[in-house]
């Protein structure tokens, strides 16, 4: 189970001490919400210099949507593939890209905007292969939402941290977050993990000792006991 202590108060106080470490916690782009769904799908598996080194390929060498969707697969798959996986990623751009076109007559995503947050989640998670963690950067980075993508960090920080059970798959992770975290904080909080956990929320072995939040943090005991001498 999630920690009896993971309340809105401690996600907040949780909050505060990561704004006192990293500073202001803001989304690290801004971009079209259709360029942002492609740009995470390419950044699936993958760092973010790898997954910006393949959008820009991407870009570079099918200057419209329309080309990509016409491109052969394999060629569109060997452009991408400083991404990883582009065997997998080509055939579901390509996919999406069909699929948005079916249905706005056009490659854009515009009409988001004027959804409410379900409706733009449901609209994203309906597209072939998307999933929560996708639609919620797309609502977060791309519109201005209030969303909390649950990236592997999140999902593990979020787990040492007591917020989602030690056992809980991304997408529960997604769900319990959603409903744990106050409106109006999701985006930061998700900066926030980010940061801790690429920077001393490290997988497998934590820097507990230098964490800001350590005293707020159920599984820090485990690696700072202090192992006796013999």
């Amino acid at each position: 189970m999630a920690d009896a202590n993971a309340t809105p108060r401690r996600v907040r106080a949780i909050l505060r001490r990561l704004e006192r470490r990293f500073g202001e916690l803001v989304p690290p782009r801004a971009s079209d919400p259709l360029d942002e769904l492609i740009l995470t799908i390419l950044s699936q598996h993958t760092s973010d210099v790898n997954a910006d080194r393949a959008y820009a390929s991407l870009r570079a060498t099918y200057p419209t949507w329309a080309v990509v969707v016409g491109a052969p697969e394999p060629a569109l798959a060997d452009t991408i593939r400083s991404g990883g996986l582009a065997n997998t990623k080509a055939p579901r751009i390509q996919a999406v890209l069909r699929e948005i076109h079916e249905r706005e007559g056009a490659y854009d995503l515009s009409r988001l905007r004027h959804l409410s947050d379900a409706e733009a989640r449901a609209y994203l998670t309906s597209l072939p292969g998307i999933g929560p963690k996708t639609a919620a950067v797309v609502l977060s980075f791309a519109l201005g939402r209030d969303a909390i993508p649950v990236d592997t960090h999140v999902h593990r920080v979020a787990r040492r941290l007591g917020l989602v059970p030690p056992k809980a798959s991304a997408e529960q992770a997604d769900r319990r977050l959603h409903e744990l975290v106050p409106d109006g904080l999701r985006t930061r909080l998700h900066v926030g993990l980010i940061r801790l956990g690429r920077e001393i929320c490290k997988a497998p072995t934590p820097r507990c000792a230098v964490c800001p939040v350590k005293d707020l943090c159920p599984t820090a005991p485990r690696y700072l006991r202090v192992t006796p001498r013999r």
